[in-house]
Protein backbone atom coordinates (compact mmCIF):
# COMPACT_ATOMS: atom_id res chain seq x y z
CA UNK A 1 0.00 0.00 0.00
CA UNK A 2 2.72 2.53 0.84
CA UNK A 3 4.73 1.60 -2.77
CA UNK A 4 1.27 2.00 -4.59
CA UNK A 5 0.77 5.53 -2.71
CA UNK A 6 4.22 6.50 -4.16
CA UNK A 7 3.61 4.80 -7.34
CA UNK A 8 0.10 6.94 -8.00
CA UNK A 9 2.92 9.87 -6.96
CA UNK A 10 5.23 8.97 -9.85
CA UNK A 11 4.55 6.58 -12.43
CA UNK A 12 7.37 4.63 -11.54
CA UNK A 13 9.28 2.76 -14.44
CA UNK A 14 12.48 1.07 -12.85
CA UNK A 15 13.17 -1.04 -9.82
CA UNK A 16 17.00 -1.50 -9.69
CA UNK A 17 17.48 -3.44 -6.71
CA UNK A 18 15.14 -6.37 -6.29
CA UNK A 19 14.54 -10.02 -7.19
CA UNK A 20 11.85 -11.02 -9.58
CA UNK A 21 9.57 -12.11 -6.88
CA UNK A 22 9.85 -8.85 -4.80
CA UNK A 23 10.05 -6.03 -7.77
CA UNK A 24 7.87 -3.35 -7.79
CA UNK A 25 8.03 -2.39 -11.49
CA UNK A 26 7.84 -4.19 -14.95
CA UNK A 27 11.86 -3.14 -15.55
CA UNK A 28 14.13 -4.14 -12.76
CA UNK A 29 17.59 -5.34 -12.05
CA UNK A 30 18.17 -8.06 -9.97
CA UNK A 31 21.35 -8.87 -8.13
CA UNK A 32 22.93 -10.54 -11.28
CA UNK A 33 22.23 -7.87 -13.39
CA UNK A 34 23.51 -4.95 -10.83
CA UNK A 35 21.29 -1.70 -10.96
CA UNK A 36 24.76 -0.04 -9.35
CA UNK A 37 26.41 -0.77 -12.56
CA UNK A 38 23.65 -0.09 -15.46
CA UNK A 39 22.64 3.53 -16.43
CA UNK A 40 18.93 4.33 -15.38
CA UNK A 41 19.08 7.48 -17.79
CA UNK A 42 15.36 8.86 -18.57
CA UNK A 43 13.66 6.22 -15.71
CA UNK A 44 11.52 6.97 -13.08
CA UNK A 45 13.26 4.67 -10.16
CA UNK A 46 12.03 3.75 -7.32
CA UNK A 47 15.12 1.96 -4.79
CA UNK A 48 14.46 0.45 -1.89
CA UNK A 49 18.29 -0.63 -1.37
CA UNK A 50 19.74 -3.15 0.70
CA UNK A 51 19.83 -1.73 4.33
CA UNK A 52 23.78 -3.41 4.99
CA UNK A 53 26.84 -1.49 4.32
CA UNK A 54 26.23 -1.45 0.65
CA UNK A 55 23.66 1.09 1.28
CA UNK A 56 25.82 4.21 0.96
CA UNK A 57 26.54 2.86 -2.97
CA UNK A 58 22.95 2.54 -3.73
CA UNK A 59 22.68 6.79 -2.13
CA UNK A 60 25.52 7.49 -4.09
CA UNK A 61 24.22 6.01 -7.42
CA UNK A 62 20.61 7.72 -7.23
CA UNK A 63 22.27 11.05 -6.69
CA UNK A 64 24.67 10.59 -10.03
CA UNK A 65 21.94 8.57 -11.78
CA UNK A 66 19.79 11.89 -11.26
CA UNK A 67 21.68 14.59 -12.56
CA UNK A 68 21.53 12.70 -16.08
CA UNK A 69 18.40 13.85 -18.33
CA UNK A 70 15.12 12.99 -17.74
CA UNK A 71 15.97 10.96 -14.52
CA UNK A 72 13.75 11.45 -10.72
CA UNK A 73 15.03 8.88 -8.01
CA UNK A 74 13.22 7.98 -5.38
CA UNK A 75 14.36 6.18 -2.42
CA UNK A 76 13.25 4.80 0.54
CA UNK A 77 16.25 4.07 3.00
CA UNK A 78 16.31 4.35 7.07
CA UNK A 79 16.22 7.89 8.57
CA UNK A 80 20.25 8.00 9.87
CA UNK A 81 20.88 11.28 9.44
CA UNK A 82 24.43 10.81 11.12
CA UNK A 83 25.91 9.41 8.11
CA UNK A 84 28.43 10.35 6.12
CA UNK A 85 26.84 9.63 2.91
CA UNK A 86 23.69 11.65 4.17
CA UNK A 87 25.24 14.46 4.33
CA UNK A 88 27.57 14.27 1.16
CA UNK A 89 24.79 13.26 -0.89
CA UNK A 90 21.16 13.62 0.26
CA UNK A 91 21.23 16.87 2.75
CA UNK A 92 20.51 19.97 0.41
CA UNK A 93 20.29 18.09 -2.27
CA UNK A 94 16.89 16.27 -2.02
CA UNK A 95 13.93 16.79 -1.24
CA UNK A 96 13.37 14.77 2.28
CA UNK A 97 10.07 13.36 3.91
CA UNK A 98 10.33 11.72 7.15
CA UNK A 99 8.01 8.76 7.17
CA UNK A 100 6.09 9.32 10.74
CA UNK A 101 5.89 5.92 12.84
CA UNK A 102 7.78 2.64 11.48
CA UNK A 103 7.03 1.15 8.06
CA UNK A 104 6.26 -2.63 8.37
CA UNK A 105 7.66 -4.57 5.33
CA UNK A 106 5.88 -7.44 3.67
CA UNK A 107 4.16 -9.96 5.68
CA UNK A 108 6.05 -8.97 8.83
CA UNK A 109 5.09 -9.20 12.17
CA UNK A 110 6.99 -6.57 13.28
CA UNK A 111 7.69 -3.18 12.16
CA UNK A 112 11.18 -2.11 11.29
CA UNK A 113 13.51 -1.16 14.34
CA UNK A 114 14.38 2.37 12.70
CA UNK A 115 12.47 5.03 11.14
CA UNK A 116 12.45 5.96 7.48
CA UNK A 117 12.07 8.63 5.41
CA UNK A 118 11.77 9.04 1.44
CA UNK A 119 14.56 10.78 -0.98
CA UNK A 120 13.61 12.47 -3.87
CA UNK A 121 16.66 13.58 -6.10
Amino acid sequence: RFFLELDKEFSFTLDPCCTPTNAKCKKYYTQKQDGLIQSWKGETVFCNPPYGKEIKLWVEKCYIESKKNNTKDVLLIPARTDTKYFHSFIYNKAQIRFIKGRLRFSNSKNSAPFPSMIVIF
